[in-house]
């Protein structure tokens, strides 16, 4: 038994052959947070510093994505800027200690 257009808008909200829009921004502010939590996570933070990534840097470049996925590419070019540039900093004078 076929379904007709109005129990397909109904059931869906979207008519037949309409696309479908999809706003993930409650997903992904989920899990910019998550990630947030464990970037402060003191085993989280342990291991990556033995891995010689430094967490404080990491979440500044995360606030840096989570400014670009809402559309402020002037604050994530300066946050993500500066994470470039300590990075090339630290690797320039051979300044990268593992916890660091």
């Amino acid at each position: 038994m076929a379904r007709d257009d109005d129990e397909e808008e109904e059931s869906t909200g979207i008519r037949l052959g309409e696309t479908a829009k999809i706003d993930p921004s409650k997903e992904l502010d989920a899990l910019l947070l998550d990630l947030v939590s464990l970037l402060k996570n003191p085993d989280v933070v342990g291991v990556l510093a033995e891995r010689g990534v430094n967490a404080s840097l990491a979440l500044v470049g995360l606030e840096g994505i989570s400014a670009y996925l809402i559309g402020d590419k002037a604050q994530a070019a300066e946050d993500l800027r500066c994470v470039a540039e300590e990075i090339e900093g630290r690797l320039k004078f051979g300044d990268d200690p593992p916890s660091a």
